[in-house]
């Protein structure tokens, strides 16, 4: 047909047109990685990416590096008996509480026995010279003393102090007795040996930090206020 568009023709624009529409399609529907990812409305909050514990560095604990202090001393006999832990580095307040319990059931038993021997060991110069005093009076009257220490409910520190070498402690003592004196007949004078009474004694011991003699000796003895 002249002047028109042959068979071949049409061909050929067909081939053409199917040609453009791959390319178009192998570049338009490539994705090479860069392209933006549309946001997820629905999806929640991002979370943070896994750490690895290899890439962990532990922190020092700062509360691990401060050294304890020492808790100071509440009350004045705490303060007391840290001022003779200073100036005797062997002092040792329970073995201290032991001796005085000891001592005290020891004295209680010598002057009701009328053991001078022992008091003259415990007691210092001036309370020994009252015991031993106690002692010879009612030997004089032909008199006995009976003692009994049931039992002590009560030996507290409640005093402690230095003054200059000398430490001293007061203790304060409750203690069930049997008291009772009798005369030469045998007839009781003073007190019931048939009853356990209370007691309560005020004590101080003391000792010189500068001697090499352990021991410490009953220096006060009186009846609470």
């Amino acid at each position: 047909m002249s002047g028109g568009i042959g068979f071949l023709d049409i061909i050929i624009f067909a081939m053409l047109a199917a040609f453009l529409i791959y390319r178009l399609g192998s570049v338009l529907g490539k994705r090479t990685g860069h392209e933006q990812k549309q946001p997820d409305m629905f999806a929640g909050p991002p979370q943070p990416e896994d750490v690895s514990e290899d890439n962990v560095i532990a922190l020092p604990d700062r509360a691990a590096e401060v050294p304890e202090q020492p808790r100071p001393p509440e009350t004045p006999l705490e303060a007391g008996i840290a001022d003779i832990q200073k100036a005797d580095q062997n002092f040792d307040f329970e073995e201290f509480k032991n001796g005085a319990r000891a001592a005290f059931e020891m004295v209680v038993i010598a002057f009701g026995e009328g053991d001078t021997d022992v008091l003259r060991r415990l007691l210092s110069d001036e309370v020994y010279e009252n015991f031993a005093s106690a002692i010879n009076d009612r030997e004089a009257r032909n008199q006995q003393h009976e003692s009994t220490l049931v039992g002590i409910d009560v030996a507290e520190p409640i005093e402690a102090s230095m003054d200059g070498r000398m430490a001293a402690i007061t203790l304060k003592y409750v203690s069930e007795q049997v008291n009772a004196t009798r005369d030469s007949t045998g007839e009781v004078v003073e007190g019931d040996p048939s009853a356990v009474v209370t007691v309560t004694d005020i004590w101080t011991f003391a000792r010189d930090v500068s001697s090499s003699d352990p021991n410490w000796t009953l220096v006060a003895t009186r009846s609470p206020n």
